[in-house]
């Protein structure tokens, strides 16, 4: 594995304890153990999507991490993956937390756009990391 490789596995896995506490927070709410607010279904649906694509994602940014160092691409394009797969992780479950934290809502606020732009980061990294792959 190589150093760059290393770092951005350690940055990862230091994000997890926060995808714990995500889960810890999801239960909570989920059991009606919660005391600070009620939420409602559509909050508790997105809360559940953004806990489930955060653990998933950051499992895939950590098998990129290795795939990269195998990868035939230009040090920018490297980091670009290196970098995207985690940040996609970040934006696309922060959307779907953010989205949903007005009180009592029942669709998204304007922090949805963070989703949809954490798809197109995934999306551009995974592509030129698979493009590299097969060059």
């Amino acid at each position: 594995m190589t150093p760059e490789a290393k770092l951005m596995s350690g940055i990862t896995l230091l994000t997890i304890p926060s995808i714990e506490y995500g889960g810890y927070f999801l239960l909570t709410v989920l059991s009606g153990k919660f005391k600070g607010a009620e939420f409602t279904g559509f909050q508790k649906s997105m809360f559940r999507a953004g806990h489930a694509h955060a653990g998933v994602i950051v499992i895939l940014s950590l098998v990129c991490q290795v795939l990269a160092d195998d990868a035939n691409l230009s040090i920018v394009l490297l980091w670009l993956v290196r970098a995207g797969v985690p940040t996609a992780a970040l934006l696309i479950s922060g959307g779907f937390f953010f989205c949903a934290l007005d009180k009592g809502a029942t669709q998204p606020n304007g922090l949805i756009k963070l989703i949809y732009t954490g798809i197109f980061v995934l999306a551009a990294a995974l592509i030129i990391l698979g493009v590299g792959l097969l060059r």
